[in-house]
């Protein structure tokens, strides 16, 4: 068989292995959930080193520390933060406003985990799915498939022995994008966790199933003329460096103050980072993009000083990152695009207002909605950038890498950072099992309705309208002699049929032998002359015996009859 065929079919058979276990597990109460998770954080500590370093033997990203503290961050601190929240049964009440609320599982989640960050994602995603009684199934990216294999395999194992059905966590071994398309639009499918590339965020919302998908972070640092330099420029680096920049949430840009861009490029160096010049900067932006303009994958997650090497470039030994001059933003300055990688794009703005501009510059170029990092200590400018700019993280005196996540923050700690509506996604938020309920809610009657005020016009149905009254004001308008009444051309002689009354609904028999006789045809009569006035009784008189109404240039309708009567063919012109 082929392998996206096995892919296919390895999607299907675990999505109908998760419906199983879904049934069951949608019912546990919420000690037995608390239990689980337990038990997986616990694996997830137990196992965050070697996880850690079977994702970088395989991805070639990142470093094995680093992946070993996200692994750590997701399996410890997620886990506690997200303890207190309440996920099941009634989880609020109000009795003065006399609504509860109650936690509904969604279902089946499709989660598909990146290969930047896999084995942290998938810790991550797996405890965040389980508080909600949802039940999991992992599409890894191709060059990470076995490291998050182990990671869910891990995972399943811990919530299997504390209670969980088999089945609640599982993992495509054949990760193929007809396997991962198959998992996504399955209809037993409920929605779709999706982190990664753009490309792969587009598919997840365009697979007709509600999803939750992050989209990239060009990220700037604005450094303002009041920052702690050393602080900032030490802050910059740890997040820049953080798993060879790996995180969607690391530093792309500084911007800097023209009063202490001098203090800062010294700072920059004094703490491990290299300077290039004019022709060092042509030779690096050609190693980051490709002819095609796209980013140079060989570079992600890579050492400062292999990119060096692989440009042609010298540095010491020991840089930990790459600053480069930038003259612009866009596709033609390579430096200045999302590069997940321990690279850096310098710009200098006179004062925080042009500095407010260059960074939406950066954001709209990749990274809109994601995350901006400023470093001041005027609370004015604080605020104005809170105000203005179009990311939804904007931490403060801290790396941005960490602090987006919620790890030096008290942001919800998350894998998964939502850039809304600018980026398009369904939410700005911090992915937490917040958003993987339904919440139902129950509401006493608190108040009477509103008695309807007695009608001053009859029904139909009750009484005809004064005809009399009408035909005068008809003959009025003519000018002619009275008419009598309409002159309709009879095609049955049986006697008009009353409407059934609304009390009691005919039996169905009668409407299956209207469905199996044909409609009787319609006989034509000698013409006859038009009347002067048809309104919607007569419309409907016509309808119950078969007849047709002659109408001419002069004929008054109204409005409710000519919608009746053009929908049952009843009018005829004048020959």
């Amino acid at each position: 068989m082929d392998q996206d065929l096995q892919s296919i079919q390895e999607a299907r058979y675990l999505l109908e292995a998760a419906r199983k276990a879904f049934q069951e597990f949608e019912h546990f109460s919420e000690p037995q959930v608390d239990k689980i998770l337990a038990e997986m954080s616990k694996a997830g500590i137990a196992n965050a080193e070697p996880l850690a370093r079977m994702a970088h033997e395989e991805t070639g990203y990142g470093s094995t520390e680093h992946k070993t503290m996200k692994n750590l961050f997701a399996a410890e601190d997620v886990f506690n933060a997200m303890k207190p929240m309440k996920t099941i049964g009634i989880i609020s009440e109000s009795p003065e406003k006399k609504v509860f609320e109650v936690a509904s599982p969604i279902g089946v989640i499709a989660a598909i985990i990146p290969s930047t960050n896999p084995t942290s994602t998938t810790i991550y995603k797996a405890l965040i799915a389980l508080k909600g009684r949802n039940v999991i199934v992992f599409s890894p990216h191709p060059s990470a498939a076995r490291c998050v294999n182990e990671t869910a395999r891990l995972m399943a194992e811990a919530a299997e022995r504390a209670g969980a059905p088999k089945g609640v966590i599982s993992c495509m071994k054949i990760p193929t994008l007809e396997g991962t398309e198959e998992l996504m639009k399955h209809r037993i499918t409920q929605l779709i966790l999706a982190t990664g590339g753009t490309g792969l965020v587009k598919a997840a919302y365009s697979a007709g199933k509600p999803a939750f998908g992050v989209g990239p972070g060009n990220v700037p640092a604005y450094v303002d003329r009041t920052a702690d330099v050393p602080k900032a420029v030490r802050d910059i680096l740890t997040g820049k460096t953080f798993d060879n920049g790996t995180l969607c949430s690391s530093e792309q840009s500084i911007v800097c103050d023209e009063p202490v861009k001098d203090q800062v490029l010294q700072e920059l160096r004094n703490q491990g980072a290299y300077i290039c010049n004019a022709s060092e900067k042509a030779l690096l932006e050609k190693t980051i993009q490709t002819p095609r303009r796209t980013l140079n994958t060989k570079i992600v997650g890579k050492p400062a000083v292999k990119i060096a090497e692989m440009a042609g470039i010298q540095v010491p030994a020991g840089t930990r990152a790459i600053v480069a001059h930038a003259d612009g933003v866009g596709l033609e300055y390579p430096v200045s695009m999302e590069k997940l990688s321990p690279l850096l794009a310098f710009y200098t703005v006179k004062d925080w207002r042009e500095g407010c501009e260059r960074c939406i510059e950066i954001l709209r170029f990749g990274g809109l909605g994601h995350t901006l990092s400023l470093h001041s200590t005027d609370e004015g400018v604080v605020r104005e950038f809170g105000l203005k700019k179009p990311a939804f993280r904007i931490v403060v005196n801290t790396p941005a890498a960490l602090g987006a996540v919620g790890y030096t923050t008290n942001l919800f700690p998350s894998m998964t950072l939502g850039c809304g509506a600018p980026g398009n996604n369904i939410t700005s938020d911090n992915i937490s099992p917040l958003h993987l309920i339904n919440v139902k809610r129950v509401a006493y009657g608190v108040r009477e309705a509103p008695k309807s005020a007695p009608s001053s016009v009859k029904s139909s149905a009750i009484a005809s309208p004064n005809r009399q009254v009408i035909e005068s004001a008809v003959d009025q308008w003519l000018g002619k002699k009275k008419v009598g009444a309409a002159q309709v051309e009879r095609v049955s002689k049986a006697p008009p049929i009353q409407p059934p009354s609304a009390a009691v609904a005919p039996p169905l028999e009668s409407f299956r032998q209207l469905e199996s006789k044909p409609a009787a045809p319609v006989k034509t009569s000698p013409p006859a002359k038009a009347v002067a006035f048809v309104c919607e009784d007569d419309v409907r008189n016509a309808i119950l015996t078969h007849a047709r109404i002659v109408v001419g240039k002069k004929t008054i309708i109204t409005p409710s009859a000519r919608d009746l009567a053009d929908a049952n063919d009843v009018f005829i012109p004048e020959s």
